[in-house]
């Protein structure tokens, strides 16, 4: 996944992260790899990621309802930032890059364009 994610890295427009995901990404850094604070959110500044925009109201309503009509806790356990980050692509019309196959089949069902990243062993996503 490395490799596809450092190609998206260099593409323009660049890539962006919703505020969820920023705060996701942080966690993750943080409480699972043992990155000190600082250093995680230099990490990220790093990278050169479009600034994310604020939340809007609309597209909140719009994740809550998706995950309200999709979410099953085997089957499709998709998060409420996975359905907001499902949202914003949407309203901003561009693909959502992801290896999540709950999110992938989300993605599929309500025809919202995706990037299909590798999953850690090096599988891609395919619909069934």
């Amino acid at each position: 996944a490395k490799a596809a994610v450092q190609q998206l890295l260099g593409d323009e427009p660049r890539p962006a992260l919703t505020p969820l995901g920023v705060a996701g990404v942080l966690d993750c850094l943080v409480r699972l790899e043992g990155a000190a604070d600082e250093e995680a959110a230099l990490d990220l500044a790093q990278l050169g990621l479009t600034e994310p925009t604020a939340l809007d109201v609309g597209v909140a309503t719009r994740a809550g309802l998706l995950r309200a009509h999709h979410y099953h806790r085997t089957r499709r356990a998709v998060s409420l930032a996975d359905c907001v980050a499902a949202e914003t692509a949407r309203f901003a019309d561009v693909a959502l890059a992801t290896a999540n196959p709950h999110l992938l089949d989300l993605c599929h069902d309500e025809a919202i364009t995706v990037v299909v990243l590798p999953d850690s062993q090096g599988r891609a996503w395919t619909p069934a």
